[in-house]
């Protein structure tokens, strides 16, 4: 899953440590989302977007296509 979470910190001037104080989560947890190495909870990602005055859409890509049968 892709996601626009480190460039949406960045232009506000956020570190890590700060976006992860202002939702409650470690630094490691988002790096881990920044990073593509975690997907987070519908809670996290809706409390994200809700942050960042988006639609979680915004926030996160899913590029999944299902296979044709």
């Amino acid at each position: 899953m892709e996601n626009f979470l480190k460039r949406m910190r960045e232009d506000r001037g956020w570190s890590q440590g700060e976006l992860a104080r202002r939702l409650g989560v470690s630094r490691q947890t988002i790096n881990a989302v920044e990073t593509d190495k975690y997907d987070p909870s519908l809670p996290l990602a809706l409390r994200m977007a809700k942050l960042f005055g988006v639609a979680v859409p915004a926030l996160f890509v899913d590029r999944w296509e299902p296979e044709e049968e």
